[in-house]
């Protein structure tokens, strides 16, 4: 078998007629939006939400706040283990990609790919060994090569020919901050990504990014009300325009204010200090239905999938592999 891996990329517009294909993960975030009996509602309403959040953000030379529209593109990355066989395929990644559309002189603007950021070895790492590797322990902790193999592929993917003929720029991946730990405002402010958080320490997502090659650095937005942490590879404030930015935070921004309302939904901002917590009570609902258990309880089912699918039939291949392996 070939350990020249390979990756193709297909595209689908997320739009109010989304519908997951066969081969998205289920536990993806859009993937739930446009599932059940409010499907076109929920996708309808968290569309407009971006589109307002944009313009609120982008407000110079848009005196009636609809300048803008955003048009979102999910991206599925597949990579190829052998020499071209289409059995030796597996879907290693999914992100979204913002499109701009400035409705004042018809030009479209290149979002920033990333934003949400869904992976089954993700999954296998976070729900499969690391839960194994702690079934025994009183004090939580990873394994030395916890996220090695993920982190060299997705280098791997960012150094590919299709990386860079499909996008111009690296990748920015924006989530909600971890619950676990605590920020502080450090005096810093952006005019787009606004005032920026510091924390009290590293989290187990922090350091599985930083083997990805991603660094982390948190901003809490004009009018939001918690800081998002944004995961980058180059320079986060000089690499980017402010429209492209502001597409990652409006996109992303709106997700977490349905996934997470107890912490990007909340009816009083972030302070100088601040500790996320998903049992705060003082917090709004969308009018977007999301089942929150239920992607909790498919994560798991996804990484045993992964070892099924993708770690236990191509264990040899891939730690040669990443042995060889040179950033």
């Amino acid at each position: 078998m070939s350990k020249h891996f390979t990756f193709s990329i297909k595209s689908i517009r997320f739009d109010e007629n989304y519908q997951p294909s066969d081969s998205t993960r289920i536990t993806t975030n859009f993937a739930n939006l446009a599932r059940g009996n409010s499907r076109q509602e929920n996708l309808r309403n968290t569309l407009k939400m971006i589109d307002n959040r944009f313009n609120s953000l982008a407000h110079w030379d848009n005196p009636t706040g609809d300048r803008y529209a955003v048009e979102l593109e999910i991206i599925s990355v597949e990579m190829n283990m052998g020499a071209g066989s289409g059995s030796d395929v597996f879907p290693l990644i999914e992100i979204l990609k913002p499109n701009i559309v400035d409705k004042q002189t018809g030009r479209r603007i290149d979002g920033i790919a990333g934003n949400n950021f869904s992976s089954y070895l993700r999954d296998y790492d976070f729900s499969v060994v690391l839960p194994a590797h702690n079934i025994d322990s009183s004090e939580f902790g990873t394994p030395t090569d916890f996220g090695d193999l993920h982190g060299k592929l997705f280098k791997h993917f960012l150094g590919s020919d299709t990386y860079k003929k499909w996008f111009a720029k690296p990748p920015v991946i924006c989530i909600s901050a971890s619950s676990s730990k605590t920020y502080h405002q450090s005096g810093n402010r952006h005019p787009v990504l606004g005032a920026e958080y510091r924390q009290n320490e590293l989290s187990p997502t922090d350091r599985y990014f930083e083997k990805m090659g991603m660094r982390v650095r948190f901003f809490m937005p004009p009018d939001s009300v918690a800081p998002l942490a944004f995961y980058f590879v180059g320079d986060l404030l000089g690499d980017y325009t402010d429209l492209e930015l502001i597409g990652t935070i409006s996109t992303m921004e709106t997700f977490q204010k349905i996934y997470r309302p107890e912490i990007y939904n909340a009816n009083s901002a972030a302070g100088s200090f601040f500790q996320p917590s998903l049992r705060n009570l003082d917090y709004s609902l969308t009018r977007i239905v999301y089942d929150r258990e239920e992607r909790g309880q498919l994560a798991v089912k996804q990484g045993k999938f992964t070892e099924e699918n993708f770690i236990k039939p191509y264990k040899n291949v891939l730690e040669e592999w990443a042995a060889d392996f040179a950033h």
